[in-house]
């Protein structure tokens, strides 16, 4: 499927429940994010960030975006007009298939109902695809990041991650 309009009567996009934690892991790979997922899944309840899933009956999910609403780096999102995407995973079986640009799209008109008008990201430098998915929706490439942060895995040992980042930013003005 190479229209992204045709996923309209396929599948649907949704608020993650705390019932999906376990399935946004997919059968272990993203198990070592288990505290992470949840600790977002909270600041959701609390109105500071959002999880989307994109599920396909007979399949499950197979498609998330998280979106930071606020931050303590405001330069990513300041809860007023700016949010910040994270987390945005196609499963690889459903990847080039429009998914991810309907969900990008989904995810903007989302935010500019609630009045943000802008949106950050960070891309991996060493994940072209996704930068080029997001050139193609109007992101601009504003700064570099270091990319280094940390996490507790699901077994609550503190893991370092070194992803050097490309920070893109869309105006989502009209």
């Amino acid at each position: 499927m190479e229209n992204p309009a045709q996923w309209d009567t396929l599948i649907t996009i949704r608020h993650a429940t705390q019932n999906d934690l376990e399935a946004l892991e997919w059968e272990g790979e993203y198990a070592h994010f288990r505290r992470v997922y949840a600790d977002t899944y909270q600041r959701s309840q609390r109105g500071l960030s959002l999880l989307w899933v994109i599920d396909l009956p007979g399949k499950g999910i197979i498609g998330q975006a998280f979106v930071q609403l606020n931050s303590d780096r405001k330069e990513l999102a300041n809860g007023t007009d700016r949010a910040y995407i994270f987390a945005f995973r196609i499963r690889p079986a459903f990847r080039r298939k429009g998914l991810g640009s309907y969900l990008l799209k989904f995810i903007e008109n989302d935010l500019l109902q609630r009045g943000y008008t802008s949106a950050t990201l960070n891309v991996a430098k060493d994940n072209p695809d996704a930068r080029r998915l997001y050139e193609r929706h109007g992101y601009q490439v504003v700064a570099e990041e270091p990319g280094q942060w940390s996490y507790p895995d699901q077994y609550g040992n503190w893991q370092r991650v070194n992803e050097p980042a490309w920070r893109m930013q869309k105006s989502l003005k009209a």
